[in-house]
């Protein structure tokens, strides 16, 4: 080791940084841009001009690429293209009659069922979830013999109608099964399996036992022996006729697909004579249907089907069914058939309002039959209170209403409005009004549905459910603003007289939107305090905790001034309500959420402050041994979110204050931790920065107490390297601030805690090698110790040595080159340590080049060390062995030849003669890569040129030689 006599290279950082620059130069024309298109002049165009022409040359476009931008002035675009497909397509009407015919087709397009349509896909699980029940339910299953399967396919035509003829007799009058004392459950898996048993019976060819099916389900819906779970019947057993039409129908259209399919917008005749036969079988078939119910329904479920028979079938059609219902007399049974009609008029021709209207207006006059002897008496055999009852109408009356307002005039719906109030004001119309009607129609009559509900008889149907259903519209749509406080103050005197606690939460919670979107915090005090009162007593918000979340919610989606917010003095006894654990902290995170998102500025408000902190404190308390981190990473990001938002001004005592207090507060959660870390020495740098760096005495108090913050919070932290990389920046941001015992302290802590550092760390779930991560430290922990001045008691490069020394002792991985490459990467800054100006230097801050001066002692010192990690590197290169050693023997000779060229004085021949055995070792093997070695040799050729380095000139030759070798 002593042989390798280590000398630095004497470097200039400034005159290698301006060697380094880019050569700049003077554009030659004014008009040139880097981007400015190329363009060529056609010089042919030019000599066959005319003689005297003063046209300019063309351009050739070839050359050019198009400008996307621009092509689409041109038409060239596909949009532009489309539409201009589409503009040739239309075509030219000559006769008055497809004028006429064109603009009825473009006025039932405009009438078609958009997206603010709500389907009824939408309303069905609704329907099913909340029309349930616990008594036992019976059903009428066909049991008829398949005589469908005995016909050949060689049969006559003759013998198979007459086949067909005798099962249709059959159908109504076959054996039956009837299941008696079924569960819901059982209910419906036993319609699911009529619903699997009609596409079977499709898929096989037996159409007329798949008829059956249908028939016999839709007889279920005369059925009302348990009239609470008829409106979810209805929806299961129109499932099946839904699949019966559609299957109908498609065996239609595919008989007309035959060669080329059929257009969407076909007409009557574009169908051939085989498929109009077959679906005037299919009509014939269920006209000798005897009883009225599945009649009217297995027809409904085809309507669609006229457009193959006739241009006007579905036209005629709708009026004659829509009479058909007035001959059903239970009033239950017929609004469900009027809803299930209004359903499949709005498929198949949503234009005819008048069948959807005279729907409606036969609705109206049936509702004096709710009142009749038979519902009643039904009523009292199965004991159902009417309230009860008049709720199973409502699906169906929502859903006829639904189709009767949409995109319908005004003078439609006040004109069902009259009719209403010439009914008395029925609640239950009322009720079914105000969820279909528009919203804007509704708002801006207001004050005349509050009339009608006033007036309505309290005993069938609920006030405050009524006014529910109009603070649902309000909540989309805004009244008269002379109105609002007359309404709220009309819907709050029935509200806050409702007893029961569910009943008014539910409806309490749809008005605080509108009092929130209207009104100041004033009102909203005052209907919290309202909601405080109803709630507490009995502990009723236990049962109320999703309504009580959704008032949270509403009020933070419309008050996002946090100093307004808090200052309502029913706030935080609001909060309170929330006593479930789960349920407060999931509530004290909407909270977060929206001040993170939607507070712009720093605050220091004491009000802000104390109230956040509390809820912050609530969220952070959630956590325990059970918590997963994915749970803790969410909570700590939130109150980061918060902490980061805390800003005291100038007044950097107070922050200071605040990060003590929030330390103590938030201690279980490491990134909260963490954060404050960082932010005490970002108030350190900025007392630094509000100085100039000359710091007064007071300010350097302050510094030093902010550093000591830090040294004591650091040593909490169970990550090892979150406790690495917070001692080196707190002992830069310290050493940045003059403060050179405490940067000392923070950085023997750093190597102190080394040895600690496990081989094997978790990421994500994964256990992976600590080796990158510790090796990235310590690179840059070398490039700090540059700077830092050594301390007076503890000798020449006291922490270099004690990095190394830790190094040598570490045990690393087996097979592992990381020691070694650590010992590499201290070559550079112990050069760098003994040029007489350093790289970079701290202001304020004496380093050891002005400690030392460049004293020879120190230089010396510099170079005996150099040389004891030489001699580490050349001997465990030679412990290196053949094949896998081989290639890492060659690489770290190669990265050790790398530092001697840039760092070393290769004016000394021995040290001159071990980069070329560096070299030489590298390239023994053929491990090196060839790339780096021609760009390496290019680069000692170009620094042999420079003055002074003959000695580079005479390694080149070797070095070459060796590489054609």
């Amino acid at each position: 080791m002593a042989s390798i006599q280590w000398h630095s290279r004497m470097r200039s950082y400034d005159t290698e940084l301006r060697s380094c620059r880019a050569s700049a130069f003077s554009v030659q024309s004014s008009d040139y841009h880097p981007l400015k298109p190329i363009t060529v002049t056609d010089t042919k165009s030019r000599r066959g001009a005319r003689k005297g022409s003063t046209s300019s040359s063309s351009s050739s476009s070839s050359s050019v690429a198009p400008d996307p931008l621009s092509s689409m002035l041109e038409g060239t675009d596909p949009l532009s293209l489309f539409a201009a497909a589409s503009a040739s397509e239309t075509p030219v009407l000559s006769h008055s009659s497809s004028a006429m015919e064109l603009g009825r087709k473009r006025k039932e397009k405009e009438e078609e069922v958009g997206c603010d349509f709500e389907p009824w896909s939408a309303k069905r699980g609704e329907i099913l979830a909340r029309f349930t029940t616990t008594e036992k339910l019976s059903i009428n299953l066909f049991m008829g013999s398949d005589k469908s399967k005995a016909t050949s396919p060689s049969s006559a035509v003759s013998e198979k109608v007459r086949n067909r003829l005798e099962e249709l007799d059959d159908m109504e009058e076959g054996s039956q099964r009837e299941l008696l004392n079924l569960s819901q459950q059982d209910y419906v898996n036993r319609i699911e399996d009529l619903n699997h048993s009609l596409k079977e019976a499709w898929a096989s060819d037996q159409k007329v036992k798949a008829l059956k099916i249908v028939i016999q389900c839709s007889k279920l819906l005369s059925d009302t022996s348990v009239i609470l779970f008829y409106p979810s019947k209805f929806v299961l057993i129109t499932d099946i006729l839904d699949t019966f039409g559609q299957l109908v129908y498609d065996r239609i259209w595919s008989m007309c697909s035959d060669p080329d399919p059929l257009p969407d917008s076909f007409s009557v005749e574009d169908v051939n004579d085989t498929a109009k036969e077959t679906c005037l079988n299919w009509f014939f078939k269920i006209a000798s249907i005897r009883e009225l119910i599945p009649r009217l329904y297995v027809e409904a479920a085809i309507l669609k089907c006229n457009r193959f028979v006739n241009k006007s079938g579905i036209q005629e059609t709708l009026p004659r069914l829509t009479a058909m219902i007035r001959g059903i007399g239970d009033p239950l049974v017929a609004v469900y058939a009027r809803a299930y009609l209004c359903r499949v008029g709005m498929e198949v021709a949503p234009h005819l309002k008048d069948s959807l209207n005279k729907n409606f207006f036969d609705l109206l006059a049936s509702f004096r039959q709710i009142h009749g002897d038979s519902v009643q008496n039904q009523l009292v055999i199965q004991r159902v209170e009417i309230p009860v009852y008049l709720t199973l109408y409502s699906p169906a009356i929502h859903w006829i209403l639904q189709c009767v307002a949409y995109r319908a005039p005004d003078v439609l719906l006040t004109e069902m409005m009259e009719r209403c109030k010439k009914l008395g004001n029925n609640a239950l119309l009322l009720n079914s009004v105000m969820w279909a009607f528009r919203a804007e129609f509704v708002a801006a009559r207001a004050t005349d549905f509050i009339g009608m509900i006033k007036e309505c008889d309290e005993a069938g149907f609920p006030k405050h459910l009524l006014f529910g259903s109009l603070g649902r519209s309000l909540a989309c749509a805004d009244p008269p603003e002379c109105e609002r406080l007359p309404i709220l103050n009309e819907a709050w005197k029935v509200i806050t007289k409702v007893r029961s606690p569910q009943d008014y939460i539910t409806c309490a919670e749809i008005w605080v939107e509108f009092t929130c979107r209207h009104f100041t915090k004033r009102e909203v005090n005052t209907v919290l305090a309202d909601i405080i009162k109803h709630m507490t007593p009995d502990r009723a918000f236990e049962d109320a905790y999703p309504q009580l979340q959704s008032v949270m919610t509403k009020i933070l989606t419309y008050f996002h001034n946090f100093s307004v917010l808090f200052s309502m003095e029913k706030f935080l006894p609001f909060l309170d309500i929330f006593q479930k654990d789960s349920v407060r902290v999931e509530v004290c995170k909407s909270i977060m959420d929206i001040f993170i998102k939607h507070q712009q500025e720093p605050t220091r408000d004491p009000v802000i402050l104390n109230a956040l902190l509390h809820v912050c404190k609530t969220m952070h308390d959630s956590v325990n041994a059970l918590t997963v981190e994915d749970e803790k990473r969410a909570l700590a990001l939130r109150i980061n979110g918060f902490i980061r938002m805390v800003s005291f001004g100038r007044d950097f005592e107070q922050q200071l204050s605040f990060c003590v207090e929030a330390r103590a507060t938030f201690c279980n959660l490491e990134p909260v931790v963490i954060q404050l870390i960082h932010m005490v020495n970002h108030l350190a740098m900025e007392t630094r920065r509000v100085m100039g760096g000359n710091h007064s005495r007071k300010t350097a108090a302050f510094v030093r107490a902010c550093a000591a913050y830090s040294f004591i919070t650091i040593p909490s932290l169970s990550n090892i390297f979150s406790r690495l990389h917070l001692y080196l920046l707190s002992g830069q941001v310290a050493l940045a601030n003059q403060c050179l015992s405490q940067a000392d302290s923070f950085l023997k802590a750093a190597v102190s805690i080394l040895p600690e550092v496990p081989r094997v760390i978790n990421i994500d779930g994964k256990q992976r090698s600590s080796e990158p991560f510790l090796l990235d430290f310590i690179s840059n922990f070398l490039s700090t110790l540059l700077v830092v001045p050594d301390h007076p008691e503890q000798g020449v490069l006291y922490l270099v040595r004690g990095l190394l020394n830790m190094v040598q002792d570490y045990t690393w991985e087996d097979n592992s080159d990381a020691k070694v490459r650590v010992y590499i990467s201290a070559i550079p800054l112990l050069a760098a340590m003994s040029q007489e100006t350093y790289l970079y230097t701290i202001p304020k801050v004496d380093s050891n080049e002005t400690l030392y001066g460049g004293d020879p002692k120190f230089v010396a010192e510099i170079s005996r060390v150099c040389e004891t990690v030489i001699g580490q590197v050349l001997d465990y290169l030679k412990t290196l062995s053949q094949d896998e050693g081989a290639r890492r023997q060659g690489t770290l000779a190669f990265s050790l030849f790398g530092c001697l060229l840039a760092h070393g004085d290769l004016r000394n021949n021995k040290l001159n003669q071990l980069a070329v055995n560096l070299w030489n070792l590298s390239h023994k093997n053929g491990y090196c890569d060839t790339r780096t070695s021609v760009r390496t040799l290019e680069h000692i050729k170009q620094q042999a040129q420079q003055p002074d380095t003959a000695h580079l000139s005479d390694m080149l030759l070797r070095l070459s030689l060796q590489s054609r070798a």
